[in-house]
This record gives structure tokens, C-alpha cells and sequence, in this order.
């Protein structure tokens, strides 16, 4: 007997006997490592158009079944829940997933349309758009909620590449920016409702949740983690397990150790007591980068921003355009209990985390020269007036172009960039620099003095300026894709430094360093990825960074970084490095090698020829000859 399923999927042509060339696709995927690397990220973007063309498909189905019913339906099984449910059977899916489908693609089409266009595009992956619409949601039915909307799409569509924890801070950084009274509510009202929980799952095991203010969260993890690393290599346990161990002998003071099968004699590491090691173990440092003007409070809004400008006014619910909202002074914010002390940044080629471990509270907090908000959100606006009145009819007068509603911002305020957590608002900010512990360390004094680049000892050393300017403004390890924070990470000379010759390369400044995690320093290292960094041509106080893979395939860099939060680090200036044109005397007691070592020179001076082939092939891609002929 031949079973036959019955629905929609049999009417419709299989994807396998679709023709491969219409789509683009290869007829076969036995492909050397370049063009399947080239139909790889084809097939991404398809992947993008394919659920951007789904959530169309589901937006339309809920404007047929849900919206004409949803002001008068109040089943428990409404109209929304029957949708999601026929969903689900249909495609054999979760009704959770069906509900999540049904709200992201009512979200891309109401609240985020250009968004939308970039995923049909292929600007982002759909995984990002779950991210995108979750830290949206609060803005739902306000006027700017398409300036949100545009300024995201805007940030999208620059070139470079993007991580999770990137996007995660692209979207704050909007959304604080539009909205800093809200934020600031619900974060009072997210520390009245912080809880303490406790679930018990299978197998005789159970969870605890605790929720507790950003900072608190990250100085107890440093804990944790601190502690669960003084272990021998032999310890059995996975990292995860080692940190559950250690916050439980944190909290009830209990002796950790290595569960290695040595003898104790021969495991210096088998009984730690947990107060001995708390008091004889340096202070955790956490490093929040923030502006001088955040530090000082809001400021008036120009004229400009008290109106909204939205060309797709969306009214907001039960709210009293004749009154304002209070200015950020008026409302009270509760200081945050921790110890706060300052450490000199890690010297460059070593991990942050070597210097921040320890089990005493500590916060950094470093400040740099910037733009007012006026002139940030004067020049944001500038920018999305361009993108709104495409959206508006031709033959209507400029003057008349989106609403005039007052939407109650009468003060604009920066944000703050807490390494390990991501964005957190001006009030926030200020909560914490008001803590007599706090050490503030403003990076420059808002001249045009340079600072020094290097160690006055050691050219190759970074200056502790420059180290914390370097993490400040690359925020994670700037390799594709990578979520580690950049006070966790290594500094790197791009152009790899010369010690028996620097004059020939590598050299120690803004432009010459940048952050990577200790795996993708060992991988561009070791490997045969070419990385690069250089000055914008275009905006020079920017950089292009590039990864060339072994393939020959360049992949941009990150496309939003501390610039984009924090504009004032643009201001900031280092001297040059010292003239290393002639040798340093050797040290006493040191010889000076006579051989040289010929396959890491010859590899240093491949990677340094790679790298200025790059940079023309991209300078002519940018700034083609005047001769070039027209693309016809």
C-alpha cells in the first residue's frame, strides 16, 4: 500500500527540479574551494530572499485572518492563536515558532520595512533579525520608530561584516539614542523587579536565576571564571562544570580544587580555600568607555527633535501630547554598590583577562572627548531626512514632510559601552560615576596635543593611552564574526613587527594595532590569512580592515565599531612612534643574533607585498581612472 501526503507541498514543483541556473545556483556542488566559497555566500543571500519572501507570506496571511478580528476577539483561542496554529500544522513546526514567525513578519512589516528590504537584499542574515525585532520591540507605536527604523537599515548597509554581539550594540546604540527617557524608566523598573529563582529540573539537578544590574552580573562572572581556572591541565571537568563548582564554593565558602587523579603532593591546585584566595588575588577591573558629555547629563534637544520628523507617523497610545516628559534630572536613579579601582591597561600581544583577575569589585571607567548629542543626533537626522523623502509624494512641499507631533524629547543623552555587556544609557552611566570608587581616565584632555604611542622604553610596547584607545574603539576582536570582548583579547600588530629591523614594518599606533582573540591571533599568526588596516581614504580618521583568506578571498572587517558609538574617539591623536631607522644598542649581558631567520622574514615580507596588492585592487575598485569605460 502507497502512502500519499495530502497538502499544499504536492502541487508545488520540488526545489531539487528547479532549474540551478535561473537561481544562479551551479548544477553541481563538487566545485573547487573558491567558487564554492563564491556559491556560498549566493546561496546566503537566497537564503535571506527566501525569508524575507516568508515573512511577507505570513504578514499577509495575518492581515486576511487576524487583523479584521483582533479589536473584538477575546478567546483564549483568538484569531492570532488559530493563525500561528494553522501555521504550525502546516508546516509541522512549534506553535512558539508559528507565533515567533507571525510576530517577526507583522514587526518587518509595520514597524521595520527597511529593514525588511535589507534582508530581501541580502544585507543581513535571518538569524540577525530575530536580534534586530527583539531589542526593537519597546518602540512600538511611537513616532520615531521609523527613524529607528531608517537609522538601523543605514548602519545595515554599510560595508563590513557583522557578529551577534555587534549587532546587539548597533541596535541599542539606536534605540537609546531616540528613546533615552523610556530606557531610562524601564531600567528603574527592571532593578525594582530583580529577582532571585529557583527551578528544578530532571535528574535531581536545578537552576537558579538571578537577575542583577549589568555590572554586577559581569564582575561576579569575572569571579567565577577567575576562580575555576586554578586548575591543572589533567582536571577532568569542562569549563562550564569547573565554573558551576566554583560559584557554588564561592557561595558557601567551601574549599575548591582539581579533581585530577594525582596525589596532592604532586597538584599544588587540589584544595584552594576560597577566602585565602579571594584576599591575596588582584582586583577585577570592568571597563566602561563612555563620552565627557554623557558624564555631565542630558542636554536641551534642538528644535528639530522635539517634533516628530517620521514620514509614516505612527500615533502613540494613551499618551498627552500637551505635556512633555520630565528631563533625565528629575528622575531618581539608585547608586550601584561596588568597589571601584584603577589598574594600568595589559601591555600589547597579551590577554586582558591576565590583568582584571581577582574577587574584589572593580569598575574602570574611561571617558573620551566627543561631539555633543546635538551635533550627533543633528547629524543623524541630516541622514535620514534623504532616505524619508523618498516615502513621500513628490508634489508635496518640503515643509509639510512627516508629522509635527511633539513627542516629548526635550533632552538627548549619549550612552556607555560596558565591555562584556554592550550599551547601557546615560543614567546608567552617571549611576556609576558618581561612586566615590570609581576611577574616571578621560583618554586625551579635548586639544589637539597627540599623545604618546609607545612605552618610552620599548617601541614595540603600546602606551597605556593607546591600549585602552585601541580596545575602546574596536569594542571585540575585529575578525568576522567574532563575539570576544576586546579588553579579553590580544593586541596585534597588523603589520607584523620587525625586532631585528623595524624600521622595516609593524608599527606601534592607532592604525597599526587592533584586537584579536587569542584564536585568531594564533590564526593569523601561523596560518595563511592575510590580514590588513589602514586610514579610510575617504574619512581618514576611519579604517578598512580586510581579511584575506588562503583562497585569495578579501572579507571586510567589522562595519560598526567604537567610532559609531562614541564619535569623540575620531578627535583623539597619537604621536608617531620613535624613529627606529637606526638599531638600538643590544642590551648588557644579551648578544645579537647573526643569523637571521630566513622563512619568518620572507613569510613578514609575502604578507607585507600581499598587503599593498590589496590596497591598490581596493583603491581602484573605490576610485576607478578617469579612463575606465562605462559598465555596458
Amino acid at each position: 500500500m502507497a502512502a500519499m501526503q495530502v497538502g499544499a507541498r504536492t502541487t508545488a514543483t520540488p526545489w531539487a527540479a528547479l532549474d540551478h541556473a535561473a537561481l544562479g545556483l551551479p548544477t553541481t556542488t563538487d566545485l573547487p574551494s573558491p567558487q564554492a566559497l563564491d556559491a556560498l555566500v549566493h546561496t546566503a543571500a537566497g537564503v535571506s530572499y527566501l525569508k524575507w519572501f516568508e515573512y511577507q507570506l505570513a504578514a499577509a496571511m495575518h492581515a486576511e485572518l487576524v487583523e479584521p478580528f483582533e479589536d473584538e476577539d477575546r478567546r483564549e483561542l483568538d484569531a492570532f492563536t488559530r493563525c500561528a496554529a494553522t501555521i504550525a500544522t502546516t508546516m509541522s513546526i512549534t506553535p512558539f515558532a508559528a507565533r515567533t514567525l507571525l510576530t517577526d513578519a507583522v514587526a518587518l512589516r509595520d514597524r521595520l520595512p527597511l529593514v525588511a528590504q535589507c534582508l530581501r537584499d541580502g544585507i543581513v542574515t535571518p538569524h540577525h533579525i530575530r536580534t534586530i525585532v527583539s531589542r526593537t520591540e519597546l518602540i512600538e507605536g511611537q513616532c520615531y520608530a521609523a527613524l529607528v527604523d531608517a537609522d538601523i537599515a543605514r548602519a545595515l548597509r554599510k560595508p563590513g561584516s557583522w557578529s551577534p554581539a555587534r549587532m546587539e550594540i548597533m541596535v541599542d546604540t539606536m534605540v537609546h539614542r531616540r528613546d533615552p527617557d523610556a530606557v531610562r524608566a524601564r531600567r528603574e523598573a527592571a532593578k525594582r523587579n530583580r529577582e532571585f529563582t529557583v527551578e528544578t529540573g530532571r535528574d535531581g539537578m536545578a537552576t537558579t536565576t538571578d537577575t542583577r544590574p549589568a555590572e554586577d552580573t559581569a564582575l561576579a562572572a569575572a569571579a567565577v571564571h577567575r576562580l575555576a581556572a586554578q586548575v591543572c591541565p589533567k582536571d577532568t571537568r569542562s569549563k562550564a562544570a569547573r565554573a558551576s563548582d566554583a560559584h557554588y564554593a564561592l557561595l558557601t565558602q567551601t574549599e575548591f580544587g582539581c579533581d585530577c587523579d594525582r596525589p596532592i603532593t604532586d597538584c599544588r591546585y587540589k584544595n584552594i580555600d576560597v577566602g585565602r584566595f579571594a584576599a591575596t588575588a588582584p582586583r577585577i577591573v570592568i571597563h566602561l568607555v563612555t563620552d565627557t558629555t554623557t558624564l555631565t547629563g542630558p542636554v536641551p534637544a534642538p528644535e528639530s527633535e522635539r517634533v516628530c520628523r517620521s514620514p509614516q507617523h505612527l500615533p502613540r497610545p494613551n499618551e498627552d501630547t500637551s505635556t512633555s516628559r520630565p528631563d533625565a534630572d528629575d528622575d531618581a536613579t539608585g547608586s550601584v554598590a561596588v568597589e571601584r579601582v584603577a589598574t594600568e591597561p595589559p601591555a600589547a600581544e597579551s590577554v586582558a583577562a591576565d590583568a582584571i583577575a581577582a574577587d574584589a569589585v572593580a569598575v574602570e571607567s574611561v571617558s573620551a572627548e566627543s561631539l555633543s548629542p546635538n551635533e550627533q543626533n543633528a547629524e543623524a537626522d541630516a541622514d535620514v531626512d534623504v532616505s524619508a523623502d523618498a516615502t513621500v509624494a513628490e508634489d508635496e512641499a518640503p515643509s509639510t514632510r512627516g508629522c509635527e507631533e511633539p513627542v516629548g524629547l526635550d533632552t538627548v543623552d549619549g550612552v556607555g559601552f560596558l565591555a562584556g555587556i554592550g550599551i547601557i544609557s546615560g543614567a546608567h552611566v552617571r549611576d556609576l560615576a558618581a561612586d566615590p570608587r570609581t576611577v574616571i581616565r578621560p583618554l586625551g584632555d579635548g586639544t589637539e596635543t597627540p599623545l604618546p604611542a609607545t612605552q618610552p622604553s620599548n617601541p614595540y610596547r603600546p602606551s597605556a593611552a593607546l591600549d585602552a584607545y585601541v580596545r575602546a574603539r574596536d569594542q571585540f576582536c575585529t575578525w568576522p564574526g567574532c563575539n570576544k570582548p576586546a579588553w579579553d583579547a590580544d593586541l596585534d600588530h597588523i603589520t607584523e613587527y620587525d625586532h631585528t629591523h623595524p624600521e622595516q614594518g609593524g608599527r606601534t599606533d592607532a592604525a597599526g594595532l587592533g584586537a584579536k582573540c587569542r584564536f585568531h591571533h594564533l590564526l593569523k599568526t601561523f596560518g595563511d590569512f592575510v590580514d590588513d588596516q589602514y586610514p579610510d581614504p575617504n574619512n581618514p580618521s576611519r579604517l578598512i580592515r580586510t581579511i584575506t583568506i588562503p583562497g585569495g578571498r578579501t572579507v571586510l572587517g567589522p562595519a560598526f565599531t567604537g567610532h559609531d558609538v562614541h564619535p569623540g574617539l575620531d578627535m583623539i591623536v597619537f604621536g608617531d612612534p620613535p624613529d627606529t631607522s637606526t638599531p638600538r644598542p643590544p642590551r648588557p649581558g644579551l648578544t645579537e643574533r647573526t643569523r637571521p631567520a630566513p622563512r619568518t622574514e620572507q613569510k613578514h615580507a609575502r604578507r607585507r607585498q600581499e598587503r599593498n596588492r590589496n590596497r591598490l585592487r581596493n583603491a581602484m575598485k573605490l576610485h576607478p581612472p578617469d579612463d575606465t569605460p562605462p559598465p555596458f
